[in-house]
């Protein structure tokens, strides 16, 4: 089961993206803006960029398959992403299949495994705190999203 960050909390860097603020953030976060699949309004939430590729950004979320923006870009991929100095920009969001998704979280532990470690204790997923090698199921209690920019 996954834990919850408090909701102000992980909503306070919305406004500083709206207000043209994020490149504050760094390369390090981005502000996708999708589309509510019941109310069609456009909606916003800041996530942890895994890596960057030239045009693309992987993300992760956090909250899993449930994540309600996670769930609204299944339905409808067309998205808007901040980060850095790019504001607005027009990008599709798909979801990583599972081995090339535990590539990039292994990877991402290679590189940053203070914040692996601190992310596992914060949402409850002890997995993300040992050494060893990840479970397989990783990726379905984590999904990965690849966000490919729009040239």
């Amino acid at each position: 089961m996954v834990r919850m960050i408090p909701r102000p909390l992980a909503r306070a860097p919305v406004p500083l993206y709206r207000y043209g603020f994020g490149w504050l953030l760094g390369r390090r976060f981005v502000m996708l803006q999708h589309r509510g699949r019941v109310s069609g309004l456009p909606r916003q939430v800041v996530l942890e960029v895994l890596t960057h590729r030239p045009g693309h950004l992987t993300v992760v979320s956090g909250y899993g398959a449930r994540a309600q923006w996670y769930r609204n870009i299944l339905a409808d991929p067309q998205v808007r992403v901040w980060t850095g100095r790019l504001r607005g920009v027009a990008a599709v969001a798909t979801p990583l299949p599972g081995d090339e998704a535990l590539a990039v979280l292994e990877e991402y532990r290679r590189r940053h495994p203070r914040a692996t470690r601190t992310l596992g204790r914060l949402l409850g997923i002890p997995d993300l705190t040992t050494t060893g090698p990840l479970p397989r199921d990783l990726p379905s209690r984590l999904p990965l999203v690849d966000v490919a920019l729009a040239a």
